[in-house]
């Protein structure tokens, strides 16, 4: 795959397990810390490549420099979330990461849409992987005040880079063929954290996972995709795509019921469970992290209103996420 030849060591640094319960060494090793991101990828080939995914998706792929990247949501008729990418601009190619599992649905619906356009579309999840390095400026090679989409050399190999936003600090995803893992993995620095320590520093951001939080189903602008929030995924001035009009309705009106929001709880609830208020329910909860998840709240809850999560009491966190 053009653009993704690297190495990488899945023996290499230690991993640390326990980094939000240990402040003094997290401090210490927050821009060498680097994780495993389950994943699958699809690859666009082309002459069409940019403008049919352009038209399929909620944000501005044609905006995007070559090569750039954009946050992205593929939604149904009803404006309702199927799927969340990144999608990478590049010179040959358009290439959609996505969370572990999600690649098939979306080649399929990618291919109920191929009418005259001349595109190919390829499911390379078995070729790639991704690991995501918690501060970009720790990347070797990797130039900061350069573009959010990069393309540099480690470990002997080209790797693709995209700057991505998972813990409250600028980072890097990386992506790299599996052919070359060991070699990627050695050149990076730092210690390896677990994907539990990576949930546990987003959920205290207040930045959502859209499949890890079990909030496919929902309206971009309910769960912080919308322009402005933590997780930027819209554009409304791109034109049509399947669900763009029930977006268009929710900009002009402004009248989304729901919205982003934190809870705070004493124990442990499954990704998607209902919250409810005064026996009435009020929203879902994503995956438990830090002593909380984020959370798709009705907008009339109040900083600090007690509310059960499943069953499990907690209480609704609107003010500026914990850092």
């Amino acid at each position: 795959m053009n653009g993704l030849q690297s190495p990488f060591n899945p023996s290499g640094p230690r991993c640390l397990s326990s980094a939000f319960h240990m402040p003094s060494l997290l401090s210490r090793t927050l821009g060498g810390m680097w994780t495993r991101i389950p994943s699958s990828s699809l690859r666009v080939t082309g002459a069409d490549r940019v403008d049919f995914v352009h038209g399929q998706m909620t944000n501005d792929l044609r905006g995007a420099p070559t090569p750039g990247v954009v946050a992205c949501a593929f939604l149904n008729v009803r404006g309702q979330i199927e799927q969340f990418a990144r999608a990478y601009r590049r010179a040959d190619d358009v290439y959609l990461h996505l969370d572990a599992g999600q690649a098939p649905a979306l080649e399929a619906r990618l291919k109920r849409y191929v009418i005259f356009d001349q595109v190919e579309i390829q499911d390379v999840s078995e070729q790639l992987r991704t690991v995501h390095v918690w501060h970009e400026g720790t990347l070797p090679g990797w130039d900061v005040a350069g573009g959010a989409a990069q393309t540099l050399e480690l470990g002997g190999g080209t790797v693709l880079g995209g700057r991505v936003n998972r813990t409250g600090t600028a980072g890097v995803d990386l992506h790299y063929l599996v052919r070359h893992e060991e070699a990627v993995l050695s050149a990076l620095t730092g210690l390896e954290v677990p994907l539990a320590d990576l949930d546990a520093a987003r959920v205290r951001a207040g930045i959502p996972d859209v499949i890890r939080d079990a909030l496919t189903g929902t309206l971009p602008p309910e769960i912080g995709l919308d322009v402005g929030g933590p997780l930027p995924a819209i554009s409304y001035r791109k034109g049509c795509y399947v669900g763009q009009e029930i977006m268009a309705r929710l900009e002009a009106r402004g009248n989304a019921r729901h919205g982003l929001a934190r809870l705070l709880g004493p124990q442990e609830w499954p990704a998607g469970a209902e919250v409810t208020a005064d026996g009435k329910v009020v929203g879902q909860a994503g995956l438990y992290a830090a002593g909380g998840s984020v959370a798709r709240l009705r907008k009339e809850l109040v900083d600090g209103a007690a509310v059960l999560v499943d069953g499990v009491p907690a209480q609704v966190m609107l003010a500026a996420p914990v850092t």
